[in-house]
């Protein structure tokens, strides 16, 4: 169990902080096949340059990405592939939800007259 003081958890909602922004989710599941340069990842999300610079920083800085230079250009990769079982999680968790309020909302509709 966490414990539940604001130091420890802290850095938890600073990951989450991190996950929560689409563009950034875009970037991670743009790499999710492998390394790629700024402009695969560009071209891949459709995000514009500096967008994708200030992501890039942001997922290298929180340890979800690194940077590896080759020539005049950088590879990002996933430093730890566990980051899409953790999406994985919570997209199976929506979906539940979802089929849950399509279920309550059949319901309400057969109460109808």
């Amino acid at each position: 169990m966490i414990d539940p003081t604001p130091q420890v958890l802290s850095p938890v909602a600073d990951y989450f902080k991190v996950l929560s922004e689409v563009s950034r989710l875009q970037v991670l599941c743009c790499l999710k096949t492998g390394a790629k340069n700024v402009t695969e990842i560009i071209q891949a999300t459709g995000l514009g340059q500096a967008n994708v610079s200030k992501h890039l920083k942001v997922l290298v800085q929180a340890g979800m990405l690194t940077r590896r230079p080759e020539g005049i250009n950088v590879y990002y990769q996933i430093s730890d592939p566990m980051i899409f079982e953790l999406c994985e999680l919570v997209c199976d968790l929506l979906a539940i939800r979802l089929q849950e309020q399509t279920q309550q909302i059949e319901q309400l509709k057969s109460l109808r007259p």
